[in-house]
């Protein structure tokens, strides 16, 4: 079978030689930080929503004609809905395996979402948007925009009671946008709120259009990650012009497999075990029996929270009546602006035109972190007014002194939340530089002659004739805080959480890690080797 399989590739090969650049890409190094898995989480929900959104797909009518229910939930026999929700009620109760494929479906649905947000927080703060990846943020942002108008969609097509209630907010919302809302509504909605098209419109929209192009941003996304080579952390032997880690294959690719098998294995899991959006227990929707506690998903729940709080303020030009309702659209449309457009703001101001591969602690950049503070404690703010009405009725509070809690503290705390992450990233600096210059405090306290008691100081680098610790630059990379992070307390045991192995499996494994270390140090020698022959040639080295 490998003799036919190597005829194979090589007959391949002969014809399109294409075994060089697959080699090459093969090869390509990817860093092994924690965080990067975030990115792949977001992947491997988009695949699981892609999959068992097909299997729904196959059971679901997204016809707003009215029939009577007749089906295996009894509560709800006789009486009148929509083609929609009755199919929906079927594929929950009648078709083998349809509540747990929709449920997956749904909270695949929210970690696709939690970890794009997630992600691009991370991006944000280690600073990975800057040149030369300025398009990526912005496809990010895009996908995340994307991902919020898909899921509406998607938890919008039931035609349930509290769908219905979020539909109805967003075409008041929409048809509150001066000139263009009227448009815009006919053109979603296809004509006055509820339509015999919106639901036809939402599943053409959810099913095959907005898939479409998240799955073309995301090939970009990835092909752009690929073609500019990945950001890495400060480290040893890692510069503006490589990357340390691990080659694609086998490694990178057998822990992406079995990261994308985990994933799945949870959401199969939460869809198990876990109830969510229960449509049986809302009804079909109906305009009549709208009534608080009508919350939409927790992506979605920040604009609910924004037109709670937001104020009653009529605009009144001439004729014309600008409602209140606009104000909502038009901040949740300067927020999506200054997502998109912060590195150019970031470059213009700071005047940073550089390339940047490596990446940012975000002590480092206290303006740039206070600033994602601040933004995820509006944010923060915003979501949970969204559910001002429960606070109030679970507390026995009253709504309107909610109303107010929610406007007043999103003018206080974002700034106050500016001013205490920037004072804790410069201690968090001046932290840094202390060991740097003085070393890790051991915990050892010694008296001097003159009968002063002192703490001893572990140096990181040479000490002068004095036996004073030698200052060291700091170089962005993570700085060693404890005794124990230089290996003062010894390796630790092997083995298992009940079992330790034995000596002889210890030794072998210790050799090989030793060895391991040889070579990776072999290997910074001579990245070092060849960066310095890079900087005597363009001379920057005599």
């Amino acid at each position: 079978m490998s003799t036919k399989l190597a005829q194979i590739g090589e007959n391949i090969d002969s014809r399109y030689t294409a075994s060089a650049g697959i080699r090459r890409q093969i090869n390509k190094v990817f860093p092994t930080h924690w965080s990067f898995m975030l990115g792949e989480l977001a992947l491997y929900s988009f695949i699981i929503l892609l999959l068992t959104g097909v299997y729904l797909t196959l059971f679901f009518d997204p016809s707003i004609t009215k029939v009577i229910y007749d089906g295996d939930y009894l509560p709800l026999r006789g009486v009148e809905m929509s083609r929609a929700y009755e199919t929906a009620l079927n594929l929950s109760f009648e078709v083998r395996g349809g509540l747990f494929i929709r449920q997956m479906h749904h909270w695949a649905a929210l970690m696709f979402m939690v970890s794009m947000t997630v992600h691009m927080a991370r991006i944000f703060f280690t600073g990975a948007f800057r040149r030369p990846r300025e398009a990526n943020w912005i496809i990010g942002v895009v996908l995340l925009l994307l991902g919020m108008i898909e899921g509406f969609m998607g938890y919008s097509l039931p035609d349930d009671l509290l769908s219905g209630v979020g539909l109805r907010i967003m075409s008041a919302i929409i048809i509150g946008i001066p000139v263009l809302g009227t448009w815009m509504h006919w053109m979603i909605f296809g004509g006055d709120f509820p339509s015999d098209l919106m639901l036809d419109r939402f599943y053409i929209a959810h099913v095959l259009i907005v898939p479409g192009i998240i799955l073309g941003l995301i090939a970009a996304h990835l092909a752009l990650v690929w073609y500019q080579k990945h950001t890495q952390f400060p480290g040893a032997g890692r510069t503006e012009n490589n990357v340390v880690g691990v080659r694609i294959m086998p490694v990178f690719a057998l822990k992406g497999a079995a990261f994308g098998l985990l994933t799945a294995g949870f959401l199969a899991l939460l869809a198990g075990v876990t109830t969510i959006n229960a449509i049986w227990n809302l009804g079909p929707y109906n305009p009549a029996q709208v009534s608080a506690g009508s919350q939409p998903d927790i992506y979605m729940l920040w604009t609910d929270g924004v037109a709670r709080v937001m104020p009653a303020w009529e605009l009144y030009l001439g004729r014309y009546t600008i409602p209140s309702a606009f104000w909502v659209a038009l901040l949740c449309g300067v927020m999506v602006i200054l997502l998109i457009s912060y590195p150019f703001i970031e470059k213009k101001i700071t005047g940073d035109d550089a390339h940047h591969n490596l990446l940012q602690r975000p002590r480092d950049v206290p303006v740039r972190t206070s600033i994602g503070i601040m933004a995820i404690m509006f944010y923060l703010l915003v979501t949970l007014s969204g559910g001002n009405d429960l606070f109030a009725y679970h507390f026995q509070i009253s709504l309107n002194a909610m109303t107010w809690v929610g406007r007043i503290g999103l003018i206080i705390v974002p700034p106050l939340a500016y001013f205490i992450t920037y004072r804790i990233c410069i201690g968090l600096q001046r932290s840094d530089r202390e060991v740097l210059e003085h070393g890790i405090e051991t915990g050892i306290i010694k008296q001097m002659p003159n009968g002063a008691f002192i703490e001893v100081h572990q140096p990181l680098g040479p000490v002068d004739d004095h036996g004073h610790p030698i200052p060291l630059p700091y170089a962005g990379a993570a700085v060693p805080k404890q005794m124990n992070q230089l290996g003062y307390a010894g390796a630790p045991g092997r083995g298992s959480l009940l079992k330790p192995d034995s000596e002889d499996v210890a030794r072998r494994a210790a050799d090989v890690e030793h060895e391991n270390h040889r070579e990776e140090k072999a290997m910074y020698e001579r990245l070092q080797e060849q960066n310095r022959d890079i900087d005597r040639k363009s001379g920057h080295l005599d």
